[in-house]
C-alpha cells in the first residue's frame, strides 16, 4: 500500500515523466510505471499480478487482500492521466491460472470499466499461460506494433525494439556508501524492460545474473520511480 499511497497522493506534475526513444519510436516513461507511445495513443503495463494475494491464500499462507484493488486503483490513476485509446497488459496480468476466473465480481467490475472504448490486449505471461478468462480485450502471446514488439520475457537473441517484462528490474543508487533501491524501467539502444506495475511484487536488481546479456551496459539507463518522479542514471554512475 505505501506505493499507491505515494504515488496518488503526490500532484502529478506533467515535468515528472521522462522521456526516451526505443527503435526510432517516442516515448513516455510514467513514475507511476507505464510505457505510453504518446503518437499512438497506447499504455502499456507489465506485471499486475492481480489477485496474488488470494493466490497466497488458497495456498494457506495468509497475505492482506488488497493487492488487486490496489493495481487497479493505479491503473485508473495512469489511464486518467494519459486518456489511451490501446492499452497492453505485458504479462503476468493474474499472478496464478484461476485468478482470472475466481477474481470477485466487484474487482471485475471495475477492471471491464477501465477497458470500456479502448482497444485491450493481454500478453499472456509464465504466471497465467492460460489467458484471462471471459475478460474482455484480446489475447495474445506478442505484439508487433509501431517498429517495437511487446512480449512478457525479453528474448534471449534480442530483435531491436523489444519491450518485455518479466523480470521486475529494480536498480540501487549508491551514495557515500548508502544504497536506495527503486523498481525502474531499463532501457539500453536495443531494449526496454518494464517495472512490475503490481503493488505485491519484489524486483531484480540489475547486477543479478537474470539479466546477464540482455544489455549492452555502456548503454544501458535505469529509469527510477521514486515519489512521484523519474530519476534516470547510467548504468554505470549507479555506485557513485
Amino acid at each position: 500500500m505505501t506505493r499507491l499511497a505515494r504515488n496518488l497522493q503526490t500532484p502529478h506534475d506533467p515535468a515528472a515523466v521522462c522521456e526516451a526513444e526505443l527503435n526510432g519510436q517516442r516515448l513516455i516513461l510514467d513514475p507511476l510505471g507505464a510505457l505510453v507511445l504518446p503518437v499512438h495513443g497506447l499504455l502499456c503495463v507489465s506485471d499486475l499480478h492481480l489477485e496474488k494475494g488470494a493466490a497466497y491464500a488458497r495456498r494457506g499462507q495468509m497475505l492482506p487482500p488488497w493487492d488487486t484493488l490496489a493495481t487497479l486503483r493505479l491503473l485508473e490513476a495512469v489511464i486518467a492521466r494519459h486518456d489511451p485509446r490501446i492499452v497492453v497488459s505485458l504479462g503476468d496480468n493474474f499472478h496464478d491460472r484461476r485468478g482470472a476466473d475466481l477474481m470477485p465480481m466487484e474487482f471485475r467490475t471495475y477492471l471491464e470499466s477501465l477497458m470500456r472504448g479502448r482497444e485491450w490486449i493481454w500478453i499472456s505471461g509464465n504466471h497465467d499461460p492460460d489467458g484471462v478468462g471471459a475478460l474482455s480485450g484480446t489475447q495474445a502471446d506478442s505484439l508487433h506494433f509501431a517498429g517495437l514488439t511487446f512480449r512478457h520475457e525479453p528474448g534471449a537473441a534480442c530483435e531491436v525494439g523489444e519491450v518485455a517484462g518479466h523480470l521486475h528490474p529494480a536498480a540501487t543508487l549508491v551514495r557515500r556508501s548508502r544504497g536506495v533501491r527503486r523498481p525502474c524501467f531499463a532501457l539500453d539502444a536495443r531494449r526496454l524492460i518494464m517495472p512490475s506495475f503490481g503493488v505485491m511484487t519484489g524486483g531484480l536488481d540489475l547486477d543479478h545474473r537474470a539479466f546477464n546479456g540482455l544489455f549492452e551496459k555502456n548503454r544501458l539507463t535505469a529509469h527510477l520511480l521514486s515519489q512521484g518522479r523519474i530519476h534516470s542514471f547510467a548504468y554505470a554512475a549507479l555506485r557513485g
